[in-house]
């Protein structure tokens, strides 16, 4: 279900966009908004990796720095037969980590030094395997493709607000009427198709990572420990990578009781409702 769900969403994202185009500019608009997204998308295909590595100020270790982390990694990419990811360190005190990478052949995964200090064998490995589930499904290339169509939908409509596109377009007010609704709008359904897309693949590879290692549980209790620790170290992240986290690292910032149109705009999921789908899981397993 939520694979069809974020086909659906995707699908309904990049027609959204086209459509934004021909609402604002007509045929030319729908061509134009389309050649940005062909654009867009291409270098996000081949650099979103780096990218995201560079913003986070990720540094690259090899295997005599941290033998015992690599070896978690090389055996769960070996049990999903994937190849081997490059292997990143975040100096920071917040327990998080990410994994990126436009396929399993050219995938990476961090880890702040926080996460690696908290966090006890089995619970690392939970996180690990949620990471290369992410790889594995290509929720990575799936997520970034989102969040650049939700922000170039912002970008769309801001010039044609300056521009006056929408304005110039026809010569009846019901036309103007829509492109200004497209403007104003589409942007914000953008933003919770991209979030609800988010929050998705965090199941999935919750799903996927539990199910890898055959312990619910141990990821359940990572996400607990992540949670309380995302919430006291503050990390200062771009925004443009935050559905990349295993959990926000913007919760420090957020305060408590986050209101219902917060989570409608959340990347990830409430952590109450993940760590109870990770025992229900665990049920049968018992």
């Amino acid at each position: 279900m939520n694979n069809l769900k974020t086909t659906g969403l995707l699908a309904f994202l990049g027609a959204l966009f086209v459509g934004v185009g021909y609402a604002l500019g007509g045929a030319s608009g729908g061509a134009l908004a389309l050649g940005i997204a062909v654009v867009l998308n291409f270098g996000i295909y081949f650099y979103s990796d780096r990218l995201a590595l560079r913003s986070a100020k990720a540094r690259r270790v090899e295997p005599h720095e941290m033998p015992d982390l690599f070896q978690t990694v090389s055996s769960l990419a070996q049990r999903e037969q994937m190849p081997m990811p490059s292997i990143h360190i975040i100096d920071s005190p917040q327990p998080n980590a990410f994994a990126t990478g436009r396929s399993p052949k050219h995938a990476a995964v961090a880890v702040t030094t926080g996460i690696l200090e908290l966090l006890d064998r089995r619970e690392l490995e939970g996180v690990l395997a949620h990471e290369l589930a992410h790889v594995k499904n290509r929720d990575i290339l799936i997520g970034t493709v989102a969040a650049t169509i939700a922000a170039a939908l912002t970008l769309l409509a801001r010039m044609a607000f300056w521009t006056g596109m929408g304005r110039r377009r026809g010569n009846n007010g019901a036309t103007a009427l829509v492109g200004l609704v497209a403007m104003v709008l589409a942007p914000i359904a953008a933003a919770l198709i991209q979030t609800a897309i988010s929050r998705s693949r965090e199941y999935e590879a919750d799903h996927d990572g539990a199910k890898s290692t055959g312990s619910p549980l141990a990821l359940a209790s990572a996400l607990e420990k992540i949670s309380a620790g995302a919430a006291k170290h503050p990390m200062n992240v771009n925004p443009a990578i935050l559905h990349l986290f295993i959990a926000d690292p913007l919760k420090a910032f957020r305060g408590k009781g986050p209101g219902r149109m917060s989570k409608m705009f959340s990347t990830h999921p409430p952590v109450d409702q993940r760590i109870a789908r990770l025992h229900q899981m665990a049920s049968p397993l018992s």
